[in-house]
């Protein structure tokens, strides 16, 4: 119950966080140079065209009064007409939001399985060369902008091995499994050497615990003490760094899906913006937002699941 009472509180506390978030991108998108009208119409259109269609798209009124629009629309949960894609916000989202979803989610699947067992092993062979060659990959990694790794990618293992497509998202499940390995990946090696060092930490941290002493002095074996009693509490501190960090993350999709050509909304976003797409952009920026709160939220679950300490309030 007190699991369903946390969620409906945060859930509540998201109405003045997305309000504030849409008062932001309103006024700050209308700062962009370039008028979506005559965007729209081309190089070609007379001034009394490109008046006419301001007229029809609402942007002759004064701002304070389109926001209120918007905000009056937004509570019917309508989120606008695209300018650019003659389509309602709302489908253009709901089209290309799981491709995103997929993308993050693979994402953290890579993140764990590349991060868990360096880490484990870097932790249990302490000051060792797995240890010191381990310790180098965050420093190495964190220095890598994530649209150069996934550029080197695809060199790689699409172009080089043909392994895995360069580009698209594919129109079936197989297709989509294998097309989304390497953009999973490129956000993983982004993610993982954060997680490295954090669990890691942690790990030496419970290691050197007095309950993990008294294990080893009961014959447990070092196997089912490092991956049964350690890697548990270990992993308590370090799930808050991995979920801070998947929410920094979806903002790194945009670069993610442009790089690899997913129809995503990353990709939609940045098409939108270089269209003056206002609608859009607002509604998809509200949708990075809540993914934001909803990536914190099952963090701080999942933290509280782990920890019985830990008091959701």
């Amino acid at each position: 119950m007190r699991y369903l009472v946390y969620i409906l509180k945060r859930l509540v506390a998201l109405i003045p966080v997305l309000i504030g978030i849409s008062l932001i991108v309103f006024f700050l998108i209308r700062l962009i140079p370039g008028d979506p009208a005559a965007t729209l119409l081309g190089s070609h259109a007379t001034p009394e065209t490109v008046h006419e269609l301001r007229t029809q798209l609402g942007l002759t009124q004064p701002v304070w009064r389109q926001y209120l629009t918007f905000l009056g629309h937004l509570l019917h949960g309508n989120l606008g007409y695209s300018y650019v894609y003659s389509s309602s916000v709302v489908d253009l989202i709901t089209t290309s939001l799981p491709v995103t979803i997929w993308l993050l989610v693979s994402g953290t699947v890579f993140t764990l399985l590349i991060a868990v067992p360096l880490a484990v092993l870097a932790a249990a062979r302490r000051n060792g060369v797995a240890d010191n060659v381990i310790r180098a990959v965050p420093v190495i990694g964190l220095g890598l902008p994530s649209f150069w790794l996934g550029i080197i990618l695809i060199l790689i293992f699409g172009l080089k091995l043909h392994w895995f497509p360069v580009a698209g998202y594919g129109n079936s499940l197989p297709e989509h499994l294998r097309g989304i390995v390497l953009p999973g990946i490129t956000v993983a090696l982004a993610l993982s050497p954060i997680l490295i060092r954090s669990l890691r930490a942690s790990m030496i941290e419970v290691l050197s615990s007095d309950y993990i002493v008294t294990a080893h002095s009961k014959g447990i074996s070092t196997s089912r003490v490092v991956l049964g009693h350690a890697l548990r509490n270990a992993a308590v501190s370090s799930v808050t760094v991995l979920g801070v960090n998947i929410a920094y993350l979806t903002g790194t999709t945009l670069v993610v899906e442009r790089v690899f050509s997913l129809p995503g909304i990353g990709q939609q976003m940045i098409n939108s913006i270089l269209g003056r797409d206002f609608p859009t952009v607002q509604g998809i920026t509200l949708t990075f937002a809540i993914m934001v709160v909803i990536v914190n939220l099952l963090t701080d679950l999942t933290h509280a699941a782990l920890d019985p300490r830990v008091k959701l309030s």
